[in-house]
């Protein structure tokens, strides 16, 4: 750290301390009629919205007063049901929803997931620990119920059966109603038992066979699980990595990604008995080249191919197929060109009517591109244009359409678009001063669910037809409670560090800040790092609550700086991935800090 950010530090973290102290001891003049924290944070927060595919369906989380349940709601007047009775503030999380096809039954998991040791967080101090377990319920209000222990499910088009891994093999479990004790574990099945880590379990459209991934140390194969037959196909099985299965619509074709096999010398040698190679020369290539005579990162000495770096045959790092799903025969639609630095990792695809789409971040800007299935494509093509981020999707369901949510033409929030995935011109269906994320298409096709918020309004569940328009809002509702009246609406700052780099803030002013007069300003870091602050209400539970605070700060008579640092999303790959932050050297304070020069520079601070 250099002297100058040193004596900087110092001096910031004096003034905060002073700051701090002074808003505890003395702070702005508080009337009895403002409101308090606990009214901002009154209405509940909704997540991981989910539609079905043949109905006209939804379904969220929602954290409220301490308390996570599951909600519902069905057209045609979408009216808000709980299906869950988790009434107790018991800090137990609740994740992974999804619903049926016909919108009857959802599923999602109780319990936080397990750290690197392998345990669940305990928030009450059970004396026999936490679980995580999967859950289930029906949309009809019949209840909920658990299934089994275990994380991660994927449920049956037809909502009957659940799958998870456990301990590397596939269980499944039914989703029928137990009158019983309790569930236990024995009451989930032992589905696949193979070779390998075997997870990523997914279910064909007919509901009849399940693809999976197993991972064997240094490849991994594409394993499809016929439930009529009980019976095991890997697809072109080979010594590259597979990953990533997607199920064409009729089920009879499945996309994957193939990249290559770890190469012998960075494999690792574990001379134990144990299936794989047999106790050799290197554990790792820096332990190669000791053996060999060679200077760990010696770039001079010869390192052929297939010894520390592997390609696929056609000299290609990462490429697309289609395999037949019952015979396993596969063929390649696509492959990358050799060094290419555009597309090298694909995480994730989806099957979208004739094509298979996946994210990339060749530049700039993270993009979804489309490859067509019938192959012969040489570059795929970019569905999301422009300057912008592209967060999170939603297909129709036949398909054809994608839609997502960017900050393209509007930087510090996000809207939702509509592309057809086999190409063609996106359209922006929202737009304006709020904020919709997450869109989940509704299965007439007339209508998409978002998660939507404004600079006063909290985030909530609404609905828009496709060609935009007015939002119906679902969920929540505010009342009375809600302190509306008191909030702000943030501008929006571009400052400029001291070294050149440029950055956003968003700056709360008191609704009561009168001409000449001056208020204790507070600077707002947002943590992460990487994540971005907008001019609203986040899409995010822990950020959701910070601008929160920040509106009630304003309501209490502080002047608020929420400062978006280097490092963080939203305004490019550059800016995230800025020099000398972290603990390469700090950098993103500059940006605190010049932001806190800022304040200092105005003259009602």
């Amino acid at each position: 750290m250099n002297s100058e950010l040193a004596v900087a530090l110092r001096c910031v973290t004096r003034a905060a301390v002073a700051a701090m102290f002074a808003l505890v001891v003395s702070g702005p003049a508080r009337a009895q009629t403002k409101p308090t924290i606990a009214q901002f944070l009154s209405p509940g927060f909704p997540a991981e919205l989910v539609s079905a595919k043949k109905a006209d369906r939804i379904a969220w989380i929602v954290y409220e007063r301490g308390l996570r349940n599951i909600y519902t709601a069905a057209a045609p007047d979408f009216r808000p049901v709980r299906l869950t009775k988790f009434l107790d503030d018991d800090g137990t999380v609740l994740t992974d929803l999804s619903i049926s096809d016909d919108g009857a039954t959802v599923i999602f998991v109780r319990g936080s997931e397990p750290n690197r040791e392998g345990w669940i967080a305990n928030p009450n101090n059970l004396a026999l620990g936490a679980e995580r377990a999967i859950w289930t319920a029906r949309t009809d209000g019949l209840g909920a119920w658990r299934l089994a222990e275990g994380g991660e499910p994927t449920l049956s088009p037809d909502g009957r059966t659940v799958v998870f891994a456990k301990n590397s093999q596939i269980y499944s479990v039914g989703t029928s109603h137990h009158s019983g004790p309790k569930p236990s574990d024995h009451d989930a099945d032992l589905m696949i038992k193979a070779w390998g880590k075997n997870g990523d379990p997914h279910w064909s459209p007919m509901g009849d066979k399940l693809a999976f991934v197993s991972t064997r140390e240094n490849h991994a194969l594409i394993g499809v699980y016929d439930a009529r037959m009980r019976s095991l196909t890997y697809l072109a099985p080979s010594v590259d990595f597979d990953g990533s299965p997607a199920w064409s619509a009729d089920g009879k074709r499945i996309a994957f990604v193939r990249t290559p096999g770890t190469p012998f010398g960075l494999q690792a040698q574990r001379g134990d008995g144990s299936i794989g190679n047999p106790s050799g020369p290197a554990a790792t290539a820096a332990a190669a080249q000791a053996r060999a005579g060679q200077k760990p990162g010696d770039t001079t000495a010869v390192r052929p191919d297939g010894l520390f770096r592997a390609v696929l045959q056609n000299g290609a790092t990462m490429s697309l197929y289609v395999a037949d799903a019952s015979s396993g025969e596969a063929r390649e639609i696509w492959h990358n060109k050799p060094a290419d630095k555009a597309f090298t990792n694909i995480r994730a695809l989806d099957w979208a009517d004739q094509c298979v789409i996946f994210a990339q971040e060749p530049d700039e800007w993270t993009r979804i591109y489309s490859v067509s299935v019938a192959g012969g494509t040489m570059n795929p093509l970019e569905l999301t244009p422009g300057a912008g981020q592209v967060e999170t999707l939603g297909l129709s369901p036949d398909g054809k359409n994608l839609f997502y949510a960017t900050n393209v033409g509007d930087i510090d929030r996000r809207h939702v678009w509509k592309v057809p995935t086999s190409g063609g011109a996106a359209v922006q269906i929202t737009s304006g001063n709020e904020i919709e994320m997450y869109p989940a298409p509704l299965a007439s096709g007339k209508q998409v669910a978002v998660l939507t918020s404004s600079a006063t309004r909290p985030m909530s569940v609404g609905i828009v037809t496709i060609t935009g328009g007015a939002k119906k809002l679902v969920y929540p509702t505010l009342t009375a409670e809600f302190p509306v009246a008191a909030e702000v609406t943030p501008e929006p700052v571009l400052l400029k560090a001291a070294d050149g780099v440029e950055f956003h803030n968003q700056l709360f002013l008191p609704k009561d800040l009168r001409p000449g007069e001056k208020r204790p300003a507070i600077i707002f870091v947002h943590g992460g790092p990487i994540r971005q602050m907008l001019l609203g209400y986040h899409y995010m539970d822990f950020y959701h609550i910070a601008y929160a605070v920040n509106e009630w700060l304003a309501s209490e008579g502080y002047i608020v700086m929420s400062v978006n640092y280097r490092s963080g999303i939203g305004y490019g790959k550059s800016f995230r991935t800025s020099a000398n932050t972290g603990g390469r050297g700090n950098a993103e304070y500059r940006d605190v800090l010049a932001a806190g020069k800022y304040l200092q520079g105005r003259s009602d601070v």
